[in-house]
Order: C-alpha cells, then structure tokens, then sequence
C-alpha cells in the first residue's frame, strides 16, 4: 500500500510558475513508477508527466519544455516544476505511484491538488 500526499496548488497568473510536491508513504517507493496526471472540468483524466522508477522521463506534448517532472528516492518525493503557466494548465493535479506484480498493474492515486491559472 502506497499513501500519496499532494501540495504546491494553487492560483497563479498566466506565465507564472508553480512546484507541485508529492509525498508517498512506504519503504519501496524507489521501485515504483510515479506520475503527475491533470483532470480539468468536463474532461477526462490525462497523463502530464511520467518519471520510472529508473529515472526516465516522459511529457505530454502540451506540457513538453514547461514542466519538469523530479523524483528523490531519499525522501519519497516527487516533484513537477511548471514554468510559463497557461490557462489551459487549470486543473485537478493528482500525483500517481504504479507498479507492475506479475501481470497487474496497481495505481494508487492522491488526493489532487487545485492549480488554477488566470489570464
């Protein structure tokens, strides 16, 4: 079982930035593989930003050379730097650990994080 604690939302003026945080609980957070996802009003839940537990990295287009997804094994955290703001980036942020056992692959998800950017 994995516990995920989001924090860093907010409002911020197009252009501006933000650095959401991501806390997860347990001792095998190094293995797993972590995610930012965004979920804006009337739309479907979408992968922003990926980091594997080996350190590769993988961006949603709309997102590609703005955000910055970082994960400390030491602290169990992860982190998702966002520069040059738009207001299409105003969403629910929910921080995401899966992990494959065999065939399954299990999700665990935080609570979200508003981040609400005005024009």
């Amino acid at each position: 079982q994995v516990q995920l604690v989001e924090s860093g939302g907010g409002l911020v003026q197009a252009g501006g930035s933000l650095r959401l945080s991501c806390a997860a609980s347990g001792r095998t957070f190094s293995t797993y593989a972590m995610g930012w996802y965004r979920q804006a009003p009337g739309k479907e839940r979408e992968l922003v930003a990926a980091i594997t537990s080996g350190g590769s990295t993988n961006y949603a287009d709309s997102v590609k050379g703005r955000f910055t997804i970082s994960r400390d094994n030491a602290k169990n955290t992860v982190t998702l730097q966002m520069n040059s703001l738009e207001p299409e980036d105003t969403a629910v942020y929910y921080c995401n650990a899966n992990r494959v056992f065999g065939s399954v692959r299990r999700d665990y998800w935080g609570q979200g994080t508003q981040v609400t950017v005005s024009s």
